[in-house]
């Protein structure tokens, strides 16, 4: 591009400039405005922790909570059928281990299906007590449209960072001897290795 033509179009440029600036119509400050969290719901779907926090029933409305409004996270038809019973167990600390345990930490108890990707469910117990009688069904589901089907391999973490993204070289551990399905009882998840 010769010079001539380049000061041309960057004149262009600065004399169209002050127009054509973002108008993002910010309004002034109000000390007094209410300060509101965005609604994610269009993004993410309505999962088990979301409903729990919201004080909401069972997946897909009543009872105790609001039906979702169809397309708004409601699960498809499919996934509510395959909303298997919940699996229930006991998790056990090793003997070895049970000095181990750190004050405040968070049990994160987890089932996986056999196919990569995230969790199935999640459980977060927040300062656990061992031996511990689980629950673990439809309504832990990380993504709501994600069938409560089986076989699931269940395992357990101790986690003294409380952060579920974390695993840290001290924490501890342990799985089920064998993927489980729904409705599964008397589980039995040994607590038996560090990290």
């Amino acid at each position: 591009m010769s010079a001539a033509r380049l000061a041309l179009v960057l004149g262009l440029a600065l004399a169209l400039a002050p127009g054509m600036g973002c108008d993002r119509r910010v309004e002034p400050f109000d000390p007094d405005e209410k300060v509101e969290a965005p609604d994610l719901s269009r993004i993410f779907p309505r999962g088990a922790e979301r409903a729990a926090r919201e004080g909401a029933g069972p997946p897909g409305g009543p009872p105790g909570g609001p039906a979702a409004p169809p397309g708004r996270g409601a699960p498809p038809p499919a996934a509510a059928a395959d909303a298997g019973p919940p699996i229930r167990g006991t998790i056990r600390v090793a003997d070895a281990l049970s000095e181990r345990v750190p004050a405040g930490a968070v049990l994160f108890l987890i089932a996986r299906g056999p196919q990569p990707g995230p969790p199935v469910a999640v459980k977060r117990i927040v300062e656990p007590r061992f031996p511990l009688d689980f629950e673990l069904g439809p309504a832990d589901r990380m993504i709501e449209a994600i069938p409560f089907r089986g076989p699931l391999r269940l395992s357990a973490r101790i986690d003294a960072d409380r952060n579920a993204m974390t695993r840290n070289p001290g924490d501890l551990q342990g799985a089920a001897a064998q993927a489980v399905e729904p409705g599964a009882r008397d589980v039995e998840i040994l607590i038996e290795e560090i990290l």
